[in-house]
């Protein structure tokens, strides 16, 4: 088994060094290419990153599925700690870093979704990027973002996990900056590497706090560790680790890095946002949640900021014009969903939901993308009555939609149920304290709600009513035609078939343990939600029916301002001491030395009057030099 996850994770490395190093050569094959008008010159280039992209991606994902069942199987059989393996071991002069992996269901669940959604991501981009001159980099990049969460999901040890978690982030950066020419695209992505970097620093010192405590840094020892640690050490541990979840998986107070995450290209959005990234969070939780239950504070402090992310994000998504930023605060909202779940003490339901959600964002995003991809534009103002033109994006949207809102059979419905029953029973028992309890149960059915509401609004605006006529072109022409669609190539088309699969029946293998009265409840508040926005709606078409929130859709439509407030308790200050240290430096450090170099070059004009060749002046000096030792000694003699 270790074989086969070292596997997993190096080819999807090797692909990326491939790609980095060889995907332009030789270099005379481009210049072979035809020159015919239309014949884009670096076409060979990128058939051959795609194939060095998409291959081993795609015998990854067969490892992992195969990984995946060996591991059910094994597990079915009593072998549930999984299987552990070190290659080496790093002394450090005080606690050893055991270079190894760890094959377990949590592991291998997740490693499905990563590589599933990665070759999908991968095979979308083919067509999706057609053309772009960057395209070799693009998919390398891909393929390093997919070994580094692989890394993260198998490592064995929580600095080998950190090395994934730290290059994820350096992915993240170089693929939301991916058309870095546009100044917009590169602060999201400067934006995106800051923020999750703040979040890190408390992350790895959480790391350090576990580790030293449990005299190992090993996953298997640091669990084990667990019982003789204090409440004090695992309260500080935890609420460091939280930091880092909060930046990676985009929690408040740390996830103003995400919507602006969208300038990237829409299948990285669809890679981060359902299968690395922002999971990694809610995965290292369920890794390390004994130590989480150790610490009850930090499960409260997790449950309000659950309960106050989801509902936030939820509102936000519901005021916003661009599709892409809908999709973004829906994801904000529903991981929170699943730290409320984890907080509540149920770690199996948020992972399947986080497994669920992987299935149906990654489909709501590659949808999004051919929809874009059709209008040329992400404002849902622009679209409209789409689903004549593009059928199979409609029904594969509106599948995603479903999962979304919990509403059966898709997915969603399934995860979101044991979510909800989870965070149910901890009002009357559970690590959560009952005003963190109601307030994370009260804010998980709104939520519901408000998601019912702003998906039957994405999906109402999107497809249904009529599109926007084009300003006219021709003087006198009543209204300019509105240019048909069409749906998107095969390379598109095919990865968002395949995964409407499982977002619509994922859930289908937990059908046992649904708890229909409490679905029943959510489908109930759901369907309230989208019936009243469909009643808006209905009643004109071709307004946003997003104007019922009446004066309160400014503040949603800005996320209740936390970017404001962060660019003027934080950002603001920082850019006036930045300057105050620029113009310090460039008057007082440099002026310093400027100063003594002047200083110096004056002198040295005076001494070199002394030395200029000048027989006179030298007379002249020698004389007065005797003038005053005469006048010297006779004065003082």
């Amino acid at each position: 088994m270790i074989t086969v996850a070292s596997l997993v994770i190096l080819l999807p490395f090797l692909a990326a060094a491939t790609g980095l190093l060889g995907s332009r050569f030789p270099r005379g094959l481009r210049g072979a290419t035809s020159r015919a008008p239309g014949t884009d010159l670096n076409a060979g280039a990128d058939r051959r990153a795609a194939w060095i992209a998409v291959l081993p991606t795609a015998i990854s994902t067969a490892l992992a599925i195969w990984l995946a069942y060996a591991t059910w199987a094994a597990t079915g059989q009593g072998a549930a700690d999984g299987v552990t393996a070190t290659f080496t071991v790093i002394e450090t002069g005080s606690v050893p870093i055991s270079v190894g992996l760890l094959v377990d269901g949590l592991a291998a669940s997740i490693a499905v979704l990563v590589t599933v959604v990665a070759l999908a991501v991968q095979v979308y981009s083919i067509g999706y990027l057609r053309g772009d001159r960057r395209y070799p980099s693009y998919s390398a990049f891909i393929s390093l973002f997919t070994s580094a969460m692989l890394l993260v999901v198998y490592a064995a040890d929580l600095l080998v996990l950190y090395v994934g978690w730290e290059i994820m982030g350096l992915c993240s950066y170089l693929l939301v900056g991916h058309w870095w020419e546009e100044r917009a695209n590169s602060r999201a992505a400067i934006k995106a590497f800051l923020v999750t970097r703040i979040g890190d620093v408390g992350f790895l010192f959480g790391i350090f706090v576990l580790g030293t405590a449990a005299g190992s840094f090993r996953i298997a020892d640091v669990i084990a560790g667990v019982p003789e640690m204090s409440s004090g050490t695992l309260i500080a541990a935890t609420m460091l680790l939280l930091a880092g979840v909060a930046g990676k998986s985009a929690q408040v107070p740390l996830h103003v890095w995400l919507p602006d995450a969208m300038a990237g290209p829409t299948p990285i959005s669809a890679l981060i946002h359902a299968a690395t990234m922002v999971a990694a969070g809610i995965f290292v939780v369920a890794r390390l949640y004994p130590a989480f239950l150790g610490a009850r504070p930090t499960l409260d402090v997790l449950a309000v900021l659950a309960a106050l992310g989801m509902l936030g994000a939820a509102l936000a998504a519901l005021a916003q014009d661009d599709l892409k930023r809908v999709l973004a605060y829906s994801t904000i909202s529903q991981l929170a969903y699943m730290a409320g779940a984890l907080a509540a003490g149920s770690r199996d339901a948020a992972i399947f939901h986080l497994i669920t959600h992987g299935a149906f964002k990654a489909l709501l995003f590659l949808c999004a993308g051919a929809v874009i991809h059709a209008v040329g534009s992400n404002l849902m103002s622009t679209m409209g009555g789409l689903r004549r033109g593009l059928p199979v994006t409609f029904a594969a949207m509106t599948i995603g939609f479903a999962a979304l809102m919990g509403l059966p059979p898709a997915s969603g419905f399934f995860s979101k149920d044991e979510m909800l029953t989870g965070i149910e029973h901890s009002l009357s028992a559970g690590p959560l304290t009952d005003a963190a309890a109601l307030l994370l149960y009260g804010c998980a059915l709104a939520t519901i709600a408000v998601t019912g509401a702003y998906a039957t609004r994405a999906w109402l605006r999107t497809f249904f009513g009529q599109r926007a006529s084009r300003p006219e072109p021709v003087a006198g022409e009543a209204h300019a035609a509105v240019p048909a669609v069409h749906e998107v190539p095969a390379s598109m088309r095919w990865p968002i078939v395949v995964l409407a699969v499982p977002a619509l029946l994922l859930g289908f293998v937990r059908i046992g343990d649904v708890h229909w009265g409490t679905a029943a409840l959510s489908l109930t508040v759901a369907l309230l939600g989208a019936g009243a926005v469909y009643a808006v709606w209905r009643s004109a078409p071709q307004t946003d029916p997003a104007r019922v929130l009446g004066p309160f859709r400014v503040p949603c439509e800005r996320a209740f301002y936390v970017d404001s407030v962060y660019t003027g308790l934080l950002v603001r200050p920082v850019l006036l001491l930045a300057r105050l240290v620029v113009r310090t430096d460039n008057h007082v450090v440099d002026g310093t030395v400027r100063g003594s170099g002047r200083t110096t070059l004056r002198l040295a004009g005076l001494v070199r009057l002394v030395q200029n060749g000048n027989v006179q002046l030298y007379v002249t000096g020698l004389l007065a030099g005797v003038l005053l030792i005469a006048a010297g000694a006779v004065i003082f003699g």
